[in-house]
């Protein structure tokens, strides 16, 4: 069975003290590649270590954090795009726009937000999107600057079939985690009008750990736990539902895992 974890950040401080043997117990368990998504210049430095130790299983992305958005994010913009002309990455971000505790820099995310679109664009790589309170503008966004050559995920969905189904038809993928396996997140029936072709698997390590494990440090090893949910909400086999998941990420990050 072959897993693919499209958003983990094990280079955080979080795995300081174990972080070969985090890695050693995803592949394992089946985790055949861990994408790892960035967040400002204070993480990008750990994050290229941990791909440069793991250049087959670990591969980095590139982009700003939107919580870590502030007024001199065209200097990140500026620092990202050199990243980009010198090394290769696997995708754009993470990106969007985070409204839960602070709207001070929202007009700043919005602007980099649309950066990061251009650059997943120019660079053709697939986007990693971010949304909490805040799908409405996202949307309204990418309705602006959309075009067929943009790709990406939907990061650790939770929202509804209506907002599901225009993730869909932007051509983007449903980044599924660990509040699947939440009791009452409400996640398991909307996701199960959800065709799984438009479905990744990520953990987000180290947050939002599924069940068994809720509460304790998320890690890529733990994928099993969501591909297990989803096989029960379709009624298919474990091998099943990793088989169409990692032909899903497979094709979007050309990762050409058969």
């Amino acid at each position: 069975m072959k897993l693919v974890d499209t958003h983990t950040h094990l280079f955080l401080p979080a795995f300081n003290g174990d972080r070969d043997r985090v890695v050693r117990a995803a592949i394992e368990n089946g985790v055949e590649k861990m994408m790892l998504p960035d967040v400002d210049e204070s993480t990008t430095g750990s994050m290229l270590n941990l791909a440069e130790a793991y250049p087959d299983r670990c591969l980095p992305m590139i982009g700003l954090h939107p919580v870590s958005v502030k007024e001199n994010f065209n200097s990140e913009i500026h620092r990202i795009r050199d990243l980009l002309r010198n090394r290769k990455f696997w995708g754009i971000g993470e990106t969007g726009i985070d409204l839960y505790r602070d709207k001070t820099f929202r007009d700043q995310q919005i602007g980099s937000f649309r950066s990061h679109i251009c650059l997943a664009r120019e660079y053709q790589l697939p986007l990693i999107i971010h949304n909490r309170d805040s799908f409405s503008e996202i949307i309204n966004v990418l309705d602006e600057e959309n075009h067929d050559s943009l790709t990406g995920i939907f990061h650790a969905f939770n929202g509804n079939i209506r907002e599901a189904r225009r993730i869909i038809s932007f051509g983007f993928k449903i980044g599924i985690g660990g509040m699947l396996t939440f009791r009452n997140s409400g996640l398991a029936e909307t996701v199960g009008n959800i065709d799984p072709v438009h479905i990744v698997l990520e953990t987000d390590s180290p947050y939002l750990a599924p069940v068994p494990v809720r509460g304790k440090r998320n890690e890529s090893s733990y994928l099993v736990h969501i591909a297990e949910k989803l096989a029960e909400i379709y009624g298919m086999s474990v091998e099943d539902i990793a088989r169409i998941t990692t032909r899903n990420a497979s094709e979007l990050f050309g990762l050409g895992i058969e």
